[in-house]
């Protein structure tokens, strides 16, 4: 005789968790320097979370952050404002 419910969903791949430091990462040089890898990091922090069945809100405000940070960077240098370019 058959069950009517399907199989239960095995647990999460053992292994190395790295959503929360690829995410902390990712905001920090985010927020901090360079928006790029902010971003790059936030993925694989999404990615990661995604995997072993956390949550992937780390990685999503890496990314919100790495925007901000590279929207802001153009806006300042098209300005002229950006204080590291107007050293005289």
């Amino acid at each position: 005789m058959t069950s009517a419910y399907p199989p239960p969903t095995p647990p999460p791949a053992r292994g190395r968790d790295r959503s929360t430091l690829w995410g902390v990462l990712g905001i920090v040089l985010g927020l901090i320097c360079c928006g790029v890898f902010g971003i790059i990091f936030g993925y694989l922090s999404i990615r990661d979370a995604r995997r072993n069945g956390q949550s992937p809100l780390l990685g999503y405000l890496a990314i919100v952050l790495g925007v901000i940070n590279i929207i802001g960077g153009t806006i300042l240098r098209a300005t002229g404002n950006y204080p590291f370019w107007n050293r005289d």
